[in-house]
């Protein structure tokens, strides 16, 4: 009995779904996309698509059920891989409206339609909001989407801020600092965090986003000294001291009650070494993590916008015990998954060599020349700090040296 009514509901939800909106009906022969937004405008969906480039490898076709175009930064046969990095995105980045899609993508409208999957619940999303709309971006007026279908202009829902917002008091525990994190060669605002380092304790006082409007906490000491610290892979090191009592100096400008103080960013240039701090890879295994596309793809857009760029890649681990290593099989073309991955076993060094040469394929595989790139392998000879240290993570990591440029 229990058998007929099992089956009696699914046909009825079956027959139920055919009725729906587009978005209700997955089909298995499908891939899955994580989908980071959806655009009535196919310029808003380009210009969105850029700026989510700089952090994730991301793409943009049109949905043809809903003639919307969608931006995604993964496609996968694993409709619960799609639903972790989903949810991952959700919790960890700016994309907290991150959905599923399983479906057909491109200009052929079919008969069949896509289904839209919230990822907390897994159940499906029956309307799709355009991101570029009025509902979902009340800076969008009505007005300005006609004016948009007129003229062929796209409206930017993803501008930088050029100037700070003006924000509360400032007082002696707490003022208003505006770091403008931004391109020396072309003026262009670069995305980035700047480190606030009290000098007398040594210690890091906070981590601020740049190129906004934010409110920095004093260190409590005497001398009230401080150290502005960005670092942005890609580009060379930029440090200030100041007085956080008295903010001072040839370049800082105090404009709408906030301190305006510029880091000025130049490329890496031959002799230098930068760490990939945001690059990660599964435990044991030569794979990245998800979230190491970010700054792979930054290195992958100083190599492209420089071919004169040669560069070895050092790979790093925590001590030198050999052990299990999970290495991409050669028919997987997926850098950020364990899906299609084969076991083997090895030393230290020889983990370090392939999570140096996965970041090396992977470039290749994205149009860098092979041999522009060479790997280092140093297992645990040069650790950061001690293996048994609470920071002892921090020694499994990769550097990029800058041999030509």
């Amino acid at each position: 009995m229990k058998k007929c009514y099992f089956f009696g509901l699914v046909g009825l939800l079956i027959f139920q779904s055919a009725f729906k909106a587009p978005g209700q009906l997955p089909d298995p022969q499908y891939p899955n996309y994580v989908v980071i937004g959806a655009f009535e405008f196919k310029k808003n969906a380009v210009k969105f698509t850029s700026k989510a480039s700089s952090e994730f490898k991301a793409t943009y076709e049109v949905n043809p059920n809903r003639n919307l175009y969608y931006v995604y930064i993964l496609k996968t046969g694993n409709r619960q891989e799609a639903i972790a990095e989903a949810l991952r995105l959700q919790a960890n980045s700016p994309y907290t409206d991150t959905w599923v899609y399983s479906g057909p993508l491109g200009s052929d409208k079919g008969i069949v339609r896509g289904s839209d999957i919230n990822p907390v619940t897994e159940q499906a999303i029956v309307s799709v909001t355009p991101t570029d709309s009025p509902v979902s971006n009340p800076e969008v007026s009505k007005e300005e989407k006609e004016e948009v279908e007129e003229s062929g202009e796209e409206v930017s829902t993803n501008k930088i801020a050029d100037e700070p917002i003006p924000v509360a008091a400032n007082t002696e525990k707490q003022k208003n600092f505006f770091f403008k994190i931004y391109r020396a060669d072309n003026n262009s605002a670069q995305e980035g965090n700047v480190d606030v380092i009290d000098v007398e304790r040594l210690r890091k006082l906070g981590t601020y986003e740049g190129n906004k409007a934010v409110q920095v906490t004093s260190p409590g000491t005497a001398s009230g000294n401080i150290t502005l610290l960005c670092e942005v892979f890609g580009y060379r090191k930029v440090q200030k001291n100041i007085n956080f009592s008295n903010p001072e100096g040839e370049d800082i400008a105090f404009q709408d009650n906030t301190y305006q103080v510029p880091f000025e960013l130049v490329r890496l240039q031959k002799g230098d070494i930068a760490v990939m701090y945001n690059v990660y890879f599964f435990k044991d295994a030569a794979v990245m993590r998800p979230e190491s596309r970010w700054e792979v793809n930054n290195l992958l857009e100083m190599l492209n916008e420089n071919p004169k760029y040669k560069i070895k890649i050092h790979g790093h681990t925590n001590g030198n015990a050999s052990g299990k290593i999970i290495s991409k099989t050669d028919k997987s073309d997926n850098f950020f998954s364990l899906t299609n991955t084969k076991d083997g076993f090895g030393s230290a060094k020889k983990l370090s060599e392939e999570r140096a040469t996965i970041i090396r394929d992977y470039l290749v595989a994205n149009g860098i020349d092979a041999s522009r790139m060479h790997v280092k392998a140093w297992g645990g000879k040069r650790p950061v700090v001690d293996k048994m240290h609470t920071q002892a993570q921090n020694n499994v990591r990769v550097e990029i040296e800058i041999l030509e440029n």
